[in-house]
């Protein structure tokens, strides 16, 4: 795909049946990708229902895998790759935003962790920003990654974090929605979501860069400001493929200011993965979603776009929706969608 396509008007009806969900769960950021067996498997978060949408999954996300015999789903839920472990640990109680690949014959799972030192919260327990518990899990999101020779495990899972957070920095709150970008040598890009302290409390969300030569590491920053100002470019959930000649990207448009549509994605180019500009057609999809019967519905939430590469252009754009006017705590269902991709 080039700045001369436009993936918006590619974008086929959506499956009514298709995707990941899974009664009893939010379910969200699924990162798909064809397994050894020649079948679809789909890395999810997913966290209980008796906690709200958000801030739930700080607490209590896992990582689980569903499969598929064709890319559009439905999927069917196989297995919990990273649930809960010892808080003592980096990622003890929360697994999120995973982001899958395959790298020299191994599969590389990005993802967010977090922890923190308070008692688990009950069913019968409100839960809330306010919560110790979410303040504490939130100021612990780090990225890391755990890695396999099978798409279906077992699953290495480091300590320690591949990104930390640096003191007197943009990053020195958190790092997290990981947006791995596996160049044709090996070395890897990392687009990755961080904030820094402001006081005793977190400031905007912006956007950095890290390069590591192998998955494992060691990454180091790129850049010692963020890649995007929020006041210039202010995005959310990248999504980065290197087409053989430059950087693309699609991701979330946090206002709307850059491809008309409040939450809509964007499509920008960059020629090393630091500097960009938005595409001749920057609207790369939209809420509005058509379906299969032939009708158009809004979505309410729209986010953590991922595409499926097959033969080396993208297929299917996988998003995490949910129902409702808009906004986490207006959903009362949420699951992973799929949307095929017209050829070029």
């Amino acid at each position: 795909m080039t700045s001369n396509a436009s993936l918006a008007d590619r974008l086929l009806p959506a499956p009514l049946q298709g995707g990941f969900r899974m009664e009893g769960y939010w379910v969200w950021c699924g990162s798909v990708i064809r397994g050894e067996d020649g079948r679809f498997h789909m890395f999810a978060s997913r966290w209980p229902k008796h906690l709200p949408m958000h801030p739930g999954w700080l607490v209590a996300s896992e990582i689980v895998r569903a499969s598929s015999d064709t890319p559009e789903g439905p999927y069917r839920f196989e297995e919990v790759v990273l649930g809960a472990r010892s808080p003592a640990y980096w990622d003890g109680c929360s697994a999120h935003n995973p982001h899958i690949t395959k790298q020299n014959g191994r599969y590389v799972l990005y993802y967010m962790g977090s922890t923190h030192p308070l008692p688990e919260v009950s069913p019968v327990e409100a839960f809330g920003l306010d919560d110790p518990r979410c303040i504490v899990a939130r100021a612990g999101k780090r990225v890391g990654i755990a890695t396999a020779s099978s798409v279906f495990g077992p699953w290495s899972r480091p300590d320690k974090p591949i990104l930390e957070t640096r003191p007197g920095k943009f990053d020195s709150y958190l790092t997290s929605n990981p947006a791995p970008c596996v160049n044709p040598d090996g070395s890897v890009l990392l687009i990755y979501k961080a904030r820094a302290y402001v006081g005793r409390e977190h400031g905007q969300m912006t956007i950095g860069a890290a390069w590591a030569d192998q998955a494992e590491g060691p990454y180091r920053r790129l850049m010692e400001e963020p890649v995007f100002q929020p006041e210039r470019f202010h995005i959310e959930d990248p999504f980065v493929w290197n087409n053989g000649l430059q950087y693309e990207m699609i991701a979330k448009d946090m206002d709307g200011h850059l491809c008309g549509e409040k939450h809509g994605g964007i499509h920008a180019l960059s020629p090393d993965g630091l500097a960009w500009h938005l595409s001749d057609r920057p609207k790369a999809y939209s809420r509005d979603i058509l379906w299969e019967d032939g009708v158009t519905r809004r979505m309410g939430q729209l986010e953590r776009p991922f595409l499926l590469f097959q033969d080396g252009r993208p297929t299917h754009l996988f998003a995490a929706t949910a129902d409702g006017p808009g906004g986490f705590r207006h959903a009362t269902e949420t699951w992973n969608m799929v949307i095929p991709i017209a050829p070029e």
